[in-house]
């Protein structure tokens, strides 16, 4: 007898049991739960997806494409939703990120710094930045080497229409919760060493679904999870409901 697959919980339930698994985290790493901000990184998903995490007490969203991320920051316009661009960004897109997201993840050049620089209209806030670090060397992967971190975060600090917050990093998949441990830990103290240089950085977005308690326990400020929140991810011709 055939059976019917299981649809999925709602997004607002998982956004809900997503919020109260980071709460716990920060518990058991003694830490106030509101020192940690939840990313949903909402690509591919649905404007009513979307709306439906909002309900469940989500405001920050991170998207990974341009196009896509522009679309969904204009249609959901209505809610008082924070933006958060946590892909890789080409040169000749930055002026899209500039105008419609506040955060941006991923800056590892100071090309592209400047442009978004240049870019950022003159009427909203300054940019928020993380420079993206890449711990470990995997080909294909973007970011900056930590000997590198210092004199990038040095001039991005002093670019107009841009404030620097800390750093980022997707560190190499893994299910061993020391290595994961170890991996947030080099990124924290790379920050430490910026913040005793003079830089008053307070950001470490690091952690996605399957590492996040690894991250918090090891100080992670921002989590990035998005299948914990949405299932697994559809690519876009599949997807239901509109952008």
């Amino acid at each position: 007898m055939l059976t019917r697959p299981q649809k999925p919980p709602p997004v607002r339930e998982q956004a809900l049991s997503t919020l109260s698994a980071v709460s716990a985290a920060a518990q058991r790493a003694g830490r106030p739960a509101d020192s940690i901000t939840l990313i949903a990184v909402s690509k591919f998903q649905s404007a009513p997806a979307i709306r439906e995490a909002h309900a469940a007490g989500l405001r920050h969203f991170g998207e990974n494409y341009v196009q896509e991320g522009v679309a969904k920051v204009q249609a959901l316009a209505d809610l008082p939703l924070t933006w958060h661009f946590i892909g890789a960004l080409q040169t000749n897109k930055t002026r899209a990120v500039a105008t419609h997201f506040a955060w941006v993840h991923t800056v590892d050049r100071l090309q592209l710094a400047e442009r978004l620089s240049a870019q950022r209209p003159v009427d909203l806030p300054p940019l928020q930045v993380c420079l993206q670090v890449m711990l470990v060397p995997e080909p294909g992967k973007a970011g900056l080497v930590p000997a590198d971190v210092p004199a990038l975060a040095a001039a991005v600090a002093a670019l107009p229409g841009l404030q620097l917050r800390g750093l980022m990093c997707i560190p190499p998949a893994t299910t061993d919760v020391a290595t994961q441990r170890g991996h947030f830990r080099t990124l924290a103290i790379l920050l430490a060493e910026l913040q005793s240089a003079g830089l008053p950085l307070d950001t470490l977005s690091m952690g996605m679904s399957g590492d996040y308690e690894a991250a918090i326990l090891e100080g992670a400020t921002q989590v990035r999870i998005g299948t914990a929140i949405f299932g697994a991810r559809s690519h876009p011709t599949e997807a239901t409901g509109p952008v």
